[in-house]
């Protein structure tokens, strides 16, 4: 099983593009994006968000690519 940090809370499946977005929560770039085209909402807490820019986590990105590296050892 993969770490929760790993899991998109709007796909619940393991993220290969993960974003962040103002809410300081990581998403799956896609999902994230079709939230926000009809929302402007956090997914997780439904509070306002204060802008709709995504940031690149590549620090989680590099974590889950480690994690898929190591599981298939």
């Amino acid at each position: 099983e993969p770490p929760a940090d790993f899991i998109c809370p709007i796909t619940t499946e393991l993220m290969s593009d993960p974003v962040m977005a103002a809410d300081g929560h990581s998403y799956e770039r896609s999902a994230i994006e079709r939230w926000l085209a009809t929302k402007s909402t956090s997914p997780m807490t439904g509070e306002a968000l204060v802008h709709s820019f995504l940031a690149p986590n590549h620090m989680v990105r590099r974590q889950i690519r480690e994690w898929e590296e190591a599981s298939t050892c």
